[in-house]
């Protein structure tokens, strides 16, 4: 029950992410950065895209996925049209996996070591679902910010 109710909330942040996207009037404000903003929107989802395939998809769900962070910063100018595949794609990605993951597991052991610690799936996913929504909300920021 508990993994089904992170999938909901999952499956609902990734929604509105293409979402914020999607609401972006042209291609260049998805990549503007100014003053002492450092990451723009197309990088924040191209970061999200990485870390979810990444420590879900590919750790959990043994996807095949092979992260590439410091690209997610890195690269610019990707359309906007590809970006929403993109969060499409790890939509499927996410719920095939937490569809297929047991609440039992959640006690379990994290694969990774991510802090330095070891932790549980449980912890390590609420984290993740969080990490989404802080970057989510920069996102709502950025596109209401650029449209000024």
């Amino acid at each position: 029950m508990i993994v089904q109710d992170l999938k909901k909330v999952y499956l609902k942040d990734l929604q509105k992410l293409k979402e914020e996207i999607s609401l972006y009037r042209d291609e260049q404000s998805l990549w503007k950065i100014e003053k002492e903003i450092s990451n723009s929107a197309g990088n924040l989802c191209l970061h999200l895209i990485g870390n979810l395939n990444h420590f879900i998809g590919a750790t959990m769900g043994h996807s095949g996925y092979v992260r590439n962070r410091d690209q997610e910063f890195a690269a610019k100018n990707i359309l906007q049209k590809e970006l929403i595949k993109m969060v499409e794609e790890t939509i499927e990605v996410v719920d095939k996996t937490l569809s297929s993951t047991k609440d039992e597991e959640l006690v379990k052991e994290y694969p990774l070591v991510v802090f330095k610690e070891k932790m549980t799936t449980g912890y390590f996913l609420f984290h993740l679902v969080g990490h989404l929504s802080y970057h989510l909300g920069q996102i709502n920021y950025h596109r209401r910010l650029v449209a000024l």
